[in-house]
């Protein structure tokens, strides 16, 4: 959905001396070719295209995103985290942090620094727990570099190098120029490294990390960096599909950190069964990993929950499951079955 999405960026090469262009490397991932994870947390790193974990076997990872923080923290707790862990068999979850106010999503970390950041420390907790991997998500559409700053500052001076966690510094950048986020990028990502030195970055994209064709053709110079690409599939179809492919194939890293079945509102008549399976199809093919959107109980598609699901996602009820969730546990469990080792 467009007011939902998760974004981390690489950092210039100027800022991080001795580290390598994503797009190069490309010998290193002979290994990840042929050898496929997607359960048990290892620290990560990227090598050519892939996602690998420290014996260089390429990670595939599947879940659900959480909702907005800001309307949705109910969700935000061990038992949900240990019902996507043992009763959808979800390798990955992700904090959506909510940068700022946006539509009916008001307690923002501008507004409750506090209350944010304590969601995101609650999701983490419980995914280390739990023993998944999580995206921290800076959930913002706007540049809200400052703020961002602060968070990343403290989250990562918290966990540093924790092997489940991967960092997310912008989610969905709107009408915003490739440079304007490599720009914001060089400043967010050295207070990440200051303590997390290691860890997985994710990069977004202009236009609901879309034109990911601009970043494969100006990558950052940097080690660790993924790029995410976002689609509804209801919308996004052949054009976005083809874009995608022609990045992987220039050796852009690509991470979905959101998608969904239906169309980019998150809502509309119905869920797009074909142009899913196309995607689900493309993910396979280049072991992509991919969070779908989300757990929540808003009235519109994209919610997998009913209002009267439990904060508590171990008592959560078959009846408590929208369409989508189920099309969401099938391909998690589809995943795990032909990736998992």
């Amino acid at each position: 959905m467009k007011s939902s999405v998760l974004l981390c960026f690489g950092l210039a090469a100027s800022l991080l001396p001795g580290i390598v262009s994503c797009s190069s490397g490309s010998a290193a991932s002979s290994k990840a070719d042929t050898d496929t994870v997607a359960t048990g947390v290892s620290p990560l790193s990227v090598s050519g295209t892939a996602l690998v974990n420290a014996s260089g076997d390429t990670v595939v990872l599947t879940g659900p995103s959480m909702g907005w923080h800001t309307n949705w923290g109910r969700f935000y707790n061990a038992g949900t985290v240990k019902a996507l862990k043992e009763k959808w068999g979800a390798s990955i979850t992700r904090a959506a942090i909510g940068a700022h106010g946006s539509g009916d999503c008001l307690r923002s970390y501008a507004a409750d620094s506090a209350y944010a950041v304590n969601s995101a420390i609650a999701l983490i907790d419980a995914a280390i727990d739990n023993d998944m991997y999580v995206i921290c998500d800076w959930h913002s559409h706007e540049n809200t570099k400052e703020d961002a700053k602060e968070f990343f500052s403290t989250i990562s001076s918290r966990y540093g190098d924790d092997p489940h966690i991967i960092y997310e510094i912008w989610n969905e950048p709107l009408d915003v120029e490739w440079g304007e986020i490599k720009d914001y990028a060089a400043e967010v990502i050295p207070v990440i490294r200051a303590n997390a030195p290691s860890s997985v970055v994710i990069v977004g994209t202009p236009r609901w990390d879309q034109e990911v064709d601009l970043a494969a053709a100006d990558p950052i110079d940097g080690k660790n960096i993924m790029y995410a690409v976002h689609f509804y599939a209801g919308t996004h179809k052949d054009y976005l599909r083809d874009k995608t492919e022609k990045a992987i194939a220039d050796g852009l890293p690509l991470f979905i950190s959101e998608c969904g079945s239906m169309d980019a509102s998150g809502d509309g008549d119905s869920i797009d069964y074909q142009s899913w399976q196309a995607w689900v199809d493309l993910a396979d093919r280049h072991k992509l990993s991919m969070l779908m959107w989300d757990i929540a109980d808003k009235d519109e598609i994209c919610s997998m929950l009913t209002p009267d699901a439990s904060d508590n996602g171990m008592e959560w009820k078959e009846e408590n499951y929208k369409e989508w969730a189920r099309l969401a546990q099938k391909t998690i469990k589809d995943r795990q079955a032909k990736f998992a080792k």
